[in-house]
This record gives structure tokens, C-alpha cells and sequence, in this order.
């Protein structure tokens, strides 16, 4: 059965049992839209009994079984008790999220879904096509990134793109042409910065937000067998002792001078912005946050720059005689190990917040490194007795999802799935704490989860890898010809980067000094 997108931003060609939900929900937020996650959102709010009808009897004996293992949460239904401008430092990790993951906080879970769908559009905006001369790049200007996405409601504007060299050891990661004209032969590029434009939205988070995305890979996991295990100092600060894995460092900080958009490494990208955005609204009165978010190799570099940032102290600003600290916070989904324990220690000494996303049946967060007892005395017996190269420590909060638990998604050993971001924001959606039943709480579109995966169950006629673009990016002709529209050149850099790069490496050099 085809479907098509209804105004509401919904898809179409429901069955009758399914339009019978959506007659049936309660929608606890309705009265304040900026609470949906308007892109894909569908009025539903599954009741188990309605929903068995339509599946055949071994779905329905499967739903069973796992409902069995779940117990009923009389306070899924609660909104919560006071609006997220009075608690967002908690939200953002300032007590490392005590209480708020079991059971699920609302306003964490809606949290996790917003930065979860900042990083998503990275992969949406995306040219994966090999066929095409701009593969590789962002198909949409800054000034159109959201609207493009239909996420104009988000309340952010992007303030610069971020590219990397693809001259490292991670070729699995890149994506390049296969044509000869190309827009560059070193460059891919890696995510934004950008920030809190819209007042309202300002009032409603209770401060200014500065958001890294980082994009990483939608399904493919290929990349992970370029993993060397080798860990090198990171050589942001002082301490050699704290090291990372050898790519994720290399993506960060190689450049390429000959190519105009490696010609700035990511982190000399990253800390110049951050700089600049620190400097210009550190004056107001207002709270500031920076917040990192990134999937699969992205989260990887999320928490990397996060370090990065906090290392060099530009979350650290001056007000009259005072000093205040900027919150960092790193929502990170399905991500490897980056550092080793001491690499953990010093994010930790730093105040880097960190939750992690995972599905237990995912491989990627379980690599690098062969060293799965990540208790600390263990790992410091290994790192400091045996000094193995493959001793790796996570960083952050873990908050361990299960994708059996979703009665929405079919059985299966594809491990692209499993480690899916559309598919770990689906579990976050019916997720309300351990022991309880999953269940969808933010009318987040189940057909989202086959955006560009085959895991929802074939009954709810969701056909897999359903996005694209319209009719594949080709344009007609006033002549009647279809061709790959040319697209406006893009900015490789803002103008002022050097200047503000300059600026970091100043205040490194001395801190006392604080250049304007």
C-alpha cells in the first residue's frame, strides 16, 4: 500500500485499526506545539489491544511474551511537575542524571529525542550518492538547513558547516565521486555549530544553546574494521597520560592546506567558533549552554570535542571580577570508546556531562579495545601493571536500551539495524525505565525507524529505505530536460576563523590575558 505525506506531516494510508488509535490518544502536550516533534509526527499512542487484531498469531504470541516482562507505569501519563527553564541544568547532567532515567524523566526523554533529531540531520542532509559531483557534502546552504529538513521549529540557526580531510586512515567513513569534476577531492563534510535564534525558545530551554552536531554513519558499519586500537596522547593539555584512539584523532585534527575546506582541521574549526560564540553572547544576561551531540563515529568525535573544548578552557568565561563555568553536556547514540581510563578521569575532572545512548545488541559501542570489565580498579590494573594498547574506558552516564522490548520492530541479526539512530530514538520514545512496559510517549512516527533501514514489522506496511529525495535530486528543464541541478558554491570558512583561532591560541599561551 503506498503512502503519502498528509499536511499534518504524517504518512499516509493507514489501515482502519490504525486511524482507530490515533481516535482513541490522549496528547498530553498538545497545548504547547513547540513541545512536538513536529517532523514525521503522527497522532498515536499505542494500546496493545487494538493493535493485536491486525498482526498475525505469531507476532501476536511474540507481543505477549514480551509484554509479560514488563509491568505497568500508572505515571506514564504525568507530565512533569515544573518547566524545563527551571530544571534544565539538571536535564543537562549537573547531578549525572540521578533519578531521572529510571523511571524516564519527560523532559529528559523529550531532550534526548530533540538533540537526537539535531544529529539525525546530518545523515538527512547528506549527499551519499557516488554518482554525483557533490558527494560528500551538505545538500543544503546554512540559511536553508532546517526548512529544507521541515524542521523550521527548532528554534536554532546554523552559524557554520564543519569539514574534514578524508586523507587519514578511516576510508570505510568517507564518502567520495566516482566522478572526475568533483567539488573536492579531500574534503567531507562532518556536521555544524549552531544556536538558540528564536526568543521563545530561549525562554522555553532557560538559556542560550550552542549545539555541535557531528555526523557519523547511518547504518554501514565497515568503518569500525579500520579501528587500529592504537591509543596516541592527546596533547590538548598537559597530562601525555590521557590518550585517544588513533583515528578519531586523526579525523579531528589533520588538515589539508592545499584543499580550501581542510585548509582548518575540525577541532581548529570547532574552538574558533566556539570562541567566537562564547565571546558574543557571554556578555548578556543570560545562561549559556554547549551541548555536542552525534551517532555512531560522530558521538566518537562528540565527546572528543567536548573534552577538547573544556581542556582549553573556552566554556570558562569572565563576568566582572567572576568567573562561571558554561556547562558542557554530550548526548551521544550507539558510539565507540574513544579514550583510555585516564582520558575518562580528566572529562570527568572537567565537568564534561556525558549520556550515552545504547542498544545492547549493538556492536559499535563495544569496540575499540578487546577489554570488556570496565570497572575501574580492573582498568586500572591494566593500563598502569600491563599497559595493554587496547585498553579502553567509556565515558558518561550509560542509558541501555533493548530493541526486543519495541513490539513495533521485527526480529532480526542485521546488525545495521541494531545500531540505527532512527531506531535507538524509537526506543528512547517507549522507554519509561526498567521493568516497565514500552510504550510510545512523544508520538514519534514509527515509519521514521525505516527512514533508511528494514526493521519495523512488514504489518505496518512501512516500506524500508523509503527516503529520498524527490525524484533523486533531478530537476526538469524549461525545455523539458531532466538534469542534477548545479548547486551555489558554500563557504568553506567564515572569515573571521583565523582571527578567533588566534584568539584560543593566545589565551593558551597566557591565560591571564582575554583578547577581544
Amino acid at each position: 500500500m503506498r503512502r503519502r505525506k498528509l499536511p499534518d506531516g504524517s504518512w499516509g494510508g493507514k489501515t482502519r485499526v490504525e486511524n482507530d488509535v490515533d481516535a482513541l490518544c490522549t496528547h498530553e502536550w498538545d497545548q504547547n506545539p513547540r513541545n512536538l516533534l513536529r517532523r514525521g509526527s503522527i497522532r498515536m499512542e499505542i494500546r496493545e489491544n487494538v493493535l493485536t487484531p491486525q498482526l498475525n498469531q505469531n507476532t501476536n504470541q511474540q507481543i505477549k511474551e514480551t509484554s509479560l516482562n514488563f509491568l505497568d507505569d500508572d505515571d506514564d501519563n504525568t507530565g512533569p511537575s515544573s518547566p524545563l527553564h527551571e530544571v534544565w541544568n539538571e536535564i543537562q547532567g549537573c547531578n549525572n542524571w540521578e533519578g531521572l532515567l529510571d523511571p524516564m524523566n519527560p523532559h529528559l526523554r523529550r531532550e534526548i529525542l530533540r538533540y537526537g533529531e539535531l544529529a539525525q540531520a546530518c545523515y538527512d542532509s547528506f549527499d551519499f550518492d557516488p554518482r554525483s559531483k557533490y558527494c560528500g557534502t551538505c545538500k543544503y546552504h546554512p540559511s536553508h538547513f532546517f526548512p529544507k529538513l521541515d524542521m523550521s521549529h527548532i528554534g536554532y540557526a546554523i552559524t557554520r558547516y564543519l569539514y574534514a580531510t578524508s586523507n587519514i586512515n578511516l576510508p570505510n567513513f568517507f564518502q567520495k565521486s566516482s566522478l572526475r569534476s568533483v567539488w573536492s577531492p579531500h574534503a567531507n563534510w562532518m556536521g555544524y555549530v549552531g544556536v538558540v535564534s528564536d526568543a521563545d525558545e530561549v525562554r522555553r530551554l532557560g538559556r542560550r544553546d550552542i549545539v555541535i552536531a557531528w555526523r557519523g554513519t547511518v547504518t554501514y558499519l565497515e568503518w569500525i574494521y579500520d579501528l587500529k586500537d592504537i591509543l596516541r596522547p592527546a596533547h590538548f593539555g598537559g597530562d601525555s597520560s590521557i590518550k585517544i584512539e588513533s583515528g578519531f584523532y586523526d579525523l579531528y585534527t589533520k588538515k589539508e592546506d592545499s584543499c580550501n575546506y581542510c585548509s582548518f582541521s575540525a577541532r581548529e574549526q570547532i574552538l574558533a567558533e566556539v570562541k567566537r560564540l562564547v565571546q558574543y553572547y557571554g556578555g548578556e544576561e543570560e545562561e549559556i549552554s554547549i551541548t555536542i551531540t552525534g551517532h555512531s563515529l560522530g558521538a566518537a568525535l562528540a565527546i572528543l570535542s567536548a573534552y577538547d573544548i573544556a581542556e582549553m578552557k573556552l566554556n570558562v568565561v569572565e563576568d566582572g571580577g567572576d568567573t562561571r563555568k558554561i556547562p558542557i553536556t554530550v548526548y551521544s547514540f550507539a558510539g565507540p570508546r574513544v579514550g583510555n581510563l585516564k582520558f575518562k578521569e580528566r572529562c570527568d575532572e572537567l565537568g564534561v556531562k556525558v549520556l550515552r545512548v545504547i542498544n545492547v545488541h549493538d556492536k559499535v559501542p563495544t569496540v575499540p579495545g578487546i577489554i570488556a570489565n570496565e570497572k575501574l580498579q580492573f582498568q586500572k590494573y591494566i593500563e598502569e601493571t600491563l599497559s595493554f594498547p587496547w585498553s579502553y574506558a567509556h565515558v558518561g552516564v550509560e542509558l541501555a536500551l533493548d530493541h526486543t522490548h519495541s513490539p513495533f520492530l521485527k526480529p532480526t541479526n542485521d546488525l545495521g539495524c541494531a545500531h540505527n539512530l532512527e531506531a535507538h530514538l524509537h526506543l528512547v520514545d517507549g522507554y519509561h525505565g526498567k521493568g516497565r512496559r514500552f510504550r510510545l510517549a512523544n508520538k514519534r512516527d514509527i515509519a521514521l525507524v525505516n527512514k533508511s533501514s528494514d526493521f519495523l514489522r512488514s504489518d505496518y506496511s512501512v516500506p524500508p529505505h523509503w527516503r529520498q529525495d524527490e525524484n533523486k535530486g533531478m530537476v526538469r528543464t524549461s525545455d523539458g530536460r531532466w538534469v542534477m541541478p548545479e548547486r551555489p558554491r558554500m563557504e568553506a570558512h567564515p572569515p573571521d576563523t583565523a582571527h578567533h583561532l588566534e584568539q584560543v591560541l593566545k589565551r593558551i599561551d597566557n591565560p591571564q590575558i582575554e583578547t577581544t
